[in-house]
């Protein structure tokens, strides 16, 4: 754990964009019944925190990717943060949709494509990183290079890091899941037994029982 991943992880914590329960899961739109709700569009409400996210992330933008000649956010939820993020760093910005509007112009990807361009990816938390990838794909398939992705939170699935590695897109976190719930042990938000059963289900969340 790193300073700066605790210090990201407790903004997070203070705002309440991450809950706890293993008493009452959260239901995911997948299905999967969960002890974490993890929404980092809460942070946007408190501008303290929020300036404090987004220096966070200029500067694991500036540092790690200097060859990002613009950012592209994953839609929606990592809008808001692109954006401010391509405003402070002064650089091109764009989001990509799910798929495509079904009228309009049908766009997916909004704002100016640029060919041959080198893009950073933008997105608020990573889970499977399915959506996230596909984002990936459409730029590449739009004549962009991704040189890799940047999110404010990522749970660390396997399946999501092996799904990164084949894509071959470097991807970098401010917190993660296991720093939070060292925190949450620390600041005695949960139990040894309730860190237990937390971390038993990151380790397959699929079939995890409370």
């Amino acid at each position: 754990m790193t300073s700066n991943e605790k210090a990201v992880a407790e903004k997070l914590l203070q705002v309440e964009a991450v809950k706890l329960n293993n008493e009452s899961p959260f239901t995911w739109a997948s299905g999967w019944k969960s002890p974490i709700y993890c929404d980092n569009r809460k942070v946007l409400s408190f501008p303290y925190v929020r300036d404090f996210i987004k220096s966070e992330l200029c500067s694991v933008i500036f540092e790690n990717y200097p060859e990002a000649e613009a950012l592209a956010a994953v839609a929606t939820a990592g809008i808001a943060w692109g954006a401010m993020a391509a405003d402070q760093l002064k650089l091109p910005f764009l989001y990509v949709r799910p798929k495509p509007k079904e009228h309009g112009m049908g766009n997916q990807i909004e704002g100016k494509i640029m060919p041959g361009k080198k893009l950073l990816v933008i997105e608020d938390l990573i889970s499977t990183g399915k959506s996230s990838l596909q984002v990936c794909d459409v730029i590449r398939q739009a004549g962009m290079e991704v040189v890799g992705m940047v999110s404010i939170f990522n749970y660390g699935f396997p399946h999501a890091v092996e799904a990164f590695e084949q894509s071959a897109v470097k991807l970098q976190s401010l917190t993660n899941y296991e720093v939070l719930i060292e925190l949450a042990v620390e600041k005695g938000i949960v139990d040894e037994n309730q860190q237990k059963s937390l971390l038993n289900w990151r380790a397959n969340p699929a079939e995890w029982k409370k």
